[in-house]
Formats: C-alpha cells, sequence, structure tokens
C-alpha cells in the first residue's frame, strides 16, 4: 500500500534541515520503500517541508518509517501527516 507522508518543517529549521539532508537522502535510499519525495518550498524557494510516498504493507510501517527518518530524529518537523494514497496518474 502507498502512503504519502507530509511533514511542516518547524519554522526557522532551515539549517536542521541542511545539516541532516545527507543522512535523509541516504536513509531513504537505504530502505527502498519509497517511490517519490522532494521539498515544499516557500515563496521564496526555500524548502519547509517535505512529501514522501512510501510502499509499504501497514500505516503502522509508514508510521515507523517516518519516524525513523533523520529529519523527523533531528527534529526537524512541527507536524507530520501519515495518510494511505491511491496512485491515479503517473
Amino acid at each position: 500500500m502507498r502512503f504519502a507522508l507530509m511533514c511542516t518543517d518547524k519554522v526557522g529549521a532551515l539549517q536542521t534541515r541542511l545539516d541532516n539532508r545527507a543522512a535523509h537522502l541516504a536513509y531513504i535510499e537505504s530502505t527502498g520503500v519509497v517511490e517519490q519525495a522532494g521539498p515544499f518550498l516557500s515563496p521564496t524557494g526555500d524548502m519547509v517541508g517535505s512529501l514522501v510516498i512510501v510502499d509499504v504493507n501497514t500505516l503502522e510501517d509508514a508510521q515507523a518509517w517516518a519516524a525513523n527518518d533523520p529529519y523527523a530524529k533531528a527534529g526537524l518537523f512541527s507536524d507530520v501527516s501519515v495518510q494511505q494514497w491511491k496512485k491515479v496518474i503517473g
């Protein structure tokens, strides 16, 4: 099943994001469950959140993936929403 992880960065946390970006990208690659991912951008082009689509067996698996993301462990996010998602196009 696919799940969309929608994550909002804490205000003023761009440096936390930058400091943990390499570990976050390595985690994505090493887990092998991410189908799509990318940052949300502010009107000025700064990264302010993340959208990650994972293909895992259960909601609990998606939540565990999100909790173990280096961004989450670094305290980057003010909010994380995990929602089952159905791919229709693309």
